[in-house]
């Protein structure tokens, strides 16, 4: 009988595409393995066996595969399963799914690899070029494409390797070759023939010429007597202060002897499990009412205030779900946060706690992958950021979603454009797990589900230790500003209290969610601007590196000494960043340490440990920083916290603008006052008697809640209406805009109402490609499988058209 398997390959292929097996090989195979199969000319690539069947393709010949990589699967059914729904769901490809999963380590590459053809041939009929490549490949038996650019100097040497190839002088072939590489660690110890006592005090006689020798041997039993623990060489080099050439000696004369153990790139060394807190009242009801809701609703909403102490009654039913020795995922919308939840979660359950995040290694990622398919006692929790949805569980029983409302759960760019928050109810109903959404600002979307009595609800409204909630007020600026009450971007009443704060030893954080120093730089004579010669936006001005930079596509240029237009030497900047702010600080704080948090500070792998410690040990005192200051994080001593401007946020062009806001300005006023002072909070804005502000200063959520639904039902805005929506891109503007009418109009023949568009966005375009935007609204009512295979068909119908063909299309479910 003739065996097939469907193989998902990370090249964005609509379908999944077949390859033949034989008999036995089907005896080695299951779903989930690595096959290398051939692709194309002669390209080789790694794919994942989704399915093993007997039905040949119809619409062409099956290939055989190229090899099996793995002896066990290295994905599960569950998540073959949860990227079958992601592809479905998010209508991206099977293949999309499957190069955001995996660690890059394990989508192993074929390498070309050439060598010289047996027969021979006259050399006289070869070329220089072609006879410096087979002149060489007399000396190394295979040669790879690099190698051959090296050897001649060239970038471009494939027409030379087609030459040599047509002249039968040499043979190609694609290699796979394993990205990744364990860890190991050179370890030594004493020869078994110097085991006994008479052949150890011979040696030691022996070696009585050569001190340094003797002395790593008798250093090498007291540290084994010590730690009762193999020795590794470094450590044995540092104890008997000998190079490790003495030691490199000493196992040459077979006297050592040398061992490698493979280790993790990442380990745990702390001390012993600290026990968990207790928990106060009110998260001692909070946990009941969660566990009953648990019995009824798979998913569960916790609207906890800010520093209610919402992480230890996450850690309570982590702990429940060990014991039931179960897996638990705690998921973060933000890197900067792992960093102090790990140490947290480290002193309760020790090496039990996994992180995976995009700022580890690829080989570190594997690692902690094969502890969770393993189920290893290394990774019974796992905390990381939206892509550790995709980790191959196998016994899943809780997931943790903190801060859900966050909008870096979403992810944009590349496909596939998944919500880790849904994902994650989704996972977590695959493997009957319990899944907890928590946060201060609750999404609209889950609090209406919660309402809906689709999700299970609890409120935790009491600060830990019955601390108050910051006293939140509005500072005025336009008034300020009349009565020139205003120092730069400073009012009087924000310098009062900031005074009044570092004076009794407090520290301040400052939030201004822009980074760089100005956003645009004016020409006061001309009034012309400086913009990126590849988006339509203007560029900000960074005063650390004296640069003008774009920060859609990463251009940038020195610093302008004069206008471009007209010549002046008359430049002025407009509006603010994080950058001004920390000048304006330290001019006006001279004696104070300032410290500034946003993505340009925080690029290292420990950019963001540094500054957070930094700010824990109290060696900052000002603290100026973008959203990323929002997030979950727990400062015990700052006391004030000052919104630079408010309306930057409140003004923007989207739907959610004012949800968002109140959302980010609670969180940010959640890092104040969290031990036994009360915070304080000051909003500095043109508007202060904005619904919005107004509802921050009393921490209404549910009147904000009801005010915005009020304008989702009347403007058929989500979570009342789903949305999907669709970019077009293309370098051309009139054949963008020719398509877009085109993709409009004929959604429009299938859905008659709720198609809006086609529309340039506020930035209509970036990197040389311009926008245009479709957003279709999918009713309650309306079938939403149905609505995105009438998508697909258009689109399908979309690219038969030969001048649509080079227009790119991104197809973007619940976009927001």
């Amino acid at each position: 009988m003739q065996y097939f398997i469907d193989v998902i390959i990370p090249i964005p292929l609509k379908k999944l595409f077949t390859y033949s097996i034989t008999p036995s090989e089907s005896q080695f195979l299951s779903e989930g393995m690595r096959v290398a199969v051939p692709f194309g000319k002669s390209k080789i690539y790694t794919g994942i066996v989704f399915k093993i069947h007997n039905e040949a393709p119809t619409a062409y010949e099956a290939k055989d595969i190229h090899q099996i990589l793995d002896e066990t699967p290295i994905v599960n059914q569950k998540q073959l399963q949860l990227w079958q729904w992601i592809s479905n769901y998010y209508m991206c490809t099977l293949g999309d799914v499957m190069r955001a999963a995996l660690p890059s380590a394990f989508i192993l590459e074929s390498e070309t690899v050439i060598t010289k053809n047996k027969k021979a041939i006259d050399e006289s009929d070869l070329k220089d070029d072609e006879f410096l490549v087979y002149e060489a490949l007399h000396h190394q038996s295979l040669l790879k494409i690099h190698d051959i650019s090296n050897i001649l100097d060239k970038k471009n040497v494939l027409p030379i390797i087609k030459r040599l190839i047509e002249k039968e002088a040499i043979t190609v072939e694609e290699e796979v070759y394993e990205k990744y590489k364990p860890k190991l660690v050179r370890y030594v110890k004493l020869h078994a023939n110097f085991s006994s006592e008479t052949a150890l005090q011979k040696l030691l006689d022996d070696l009585s010429r050569a001190p340094k020798q003797r002395d790593v041997v008798m250093t090498l039993f007291s540290v084994s007597a010590k730690t009762k623990k193999p020795v590794k060489v470094s450590d044995l080099s540092q104890e008997s202060e000998a190079s490790t050439a003495i030691i490199k000696t000493l196992i040459d004369k077979g006297i050592l002897e040398e061992y490698h153990i493979q280790t993790d790139r990442v380990q745990y060394s702390g001390d012993d499990n600290e026990a968990t807190k207790n928990l106060n009242t009110y998260q001692k009801s909070a946990l009941s009412e969660i566990k009953k809701s648990f019995e009824n609703h798979a998913v569960t909403l916790l609207h906890g205030v800010t520093s209610s102490g919402k992480t230890e009654v996450y850690v309570k039913l982590i702990e429940e779900a060990l014991n039931n020795g179960k897996q638990a995922l705690y998921l973060l919308p933000e890197i900067a946060l792992t960093t102090q939840l790990v140490t947290r979660l480290q002193n309760y359950f020790g090496e039990q706690v996994a992180v995976f995040h995009s700022k580890y290694s690829s080989q570190e990622r594997v690692e902690v992958w094969n502890h969770v398919l393993q189920n290893s006692a290394k990774a019974k929790i796992v905390l990381g950021a939206r892509s550790s949805v995709f980790l191959p569980f196998d016994n899943l029983g809780l997931i943790v979603v903190d801060e859900e409302h966050e909008q870096s759960f979403k992810q944009f760019d590349p496909a596939p454009r998944y919500h880790a928050r849904d994902t994650a109810v989704v996972l977590g109903h695959m493997h009957g797990a319990q899944v907890l959404l928590g946060s201060a600002t609750p999404s609209l979307e889950s609090y209406f589900n919660a309402q809906q009595d689709k999700y299970g609800f609890v409120e935790l409204m009491q600060r830990y230790n019955d601390v108050l909630m910051p006293d939140i007020e509005l500072v005025d600026i336009k008034d300020k500003l009349k009565k020139k009450r205003m120092k730069g971007h400073f009012s009087d009443r924000l310098l009062e209290e900031m005074t009044e704060t570092l004076k009794a030893g407090h520290q301040i954080i400052l939030f201004q969610n822009r980074r760089g120093f100005s956003p645009i730089i004016e020409c006061k004579t001309c009034g012309h601007s400086p913009q990126c010669p590849n988006c339509d936006v203007s560029l900000t001005y960074h005063q650390y590196r004296n640069q003008l930079r774009c920060h859609y596509c990463g251009y940038h240029a020195a610093m302008l000494q004069d206008c471009m237009a007209c010549g002046s030497q008359d430049l002025d900047n407009k509006g603010f960043g994080t950058e001004q702010i920390e000048e304006e600080v330290k001019l006006l704080f001279p004696d104070n340490k300032v410290a500034r948090m946003d993505l340009d500070t925080t690029r290292g792998k420990y950019g963001y440990e540094k500054i957070i410690t930094a700010l824990e040990q109290q060696e900052i005192d000002i603290l100026v920083g973008t959203q990323m200051l929002t997030k979950g994080l727990d400062f015990r001593n700052v006391k004030l916290v000052g919104i630079m401007n408010a309306d930057n946020m409140l003004n923007f062009p989207d739907f959610r603008a004012h949800e968002r806001s109140f959302q980010l300005m609670l969180q940010v006023a959640g890092r104040a006052g969290r031990t036994e002072e009360r915070g304080k909070v000051l909003i500095q804005t043109y508007n202060p008697h904005h619904n919005i502000l107004q509802q921050v200063s009393t921490n209404n959520y549910v009147e904000m809640f009801k005010e915005q639904m009020n304008d989702r039902y009347n403007y058929k805005y989500p979570p009342v209406f789903k949305q999907i929506k669709i970019t077009l891109k293309h370098k051309d503007y009139n054949r963008v805009d020719a398509a877009s009418i085109w993709f409009a109009k004929s959604l429009r023949q299938v859905f008659t109402e709720h198609v809006l568009g086609p529309e340039s966005p506020p930035i209509a375009r970036i990197r040389n490609q311009f926008h245009k935007n479709i957003l279709v609204k999918i009713p309650k009512q309306q079938s939403l499988a149905k609505t995105k295979e009438a998508i697909i068909k258009i689109n399908n119908s979309f690219f038969s058209i030969k001048d649509f063909r080079s227009v790119k299309v991104i197809l973007n479910v619940d976009n927001f």
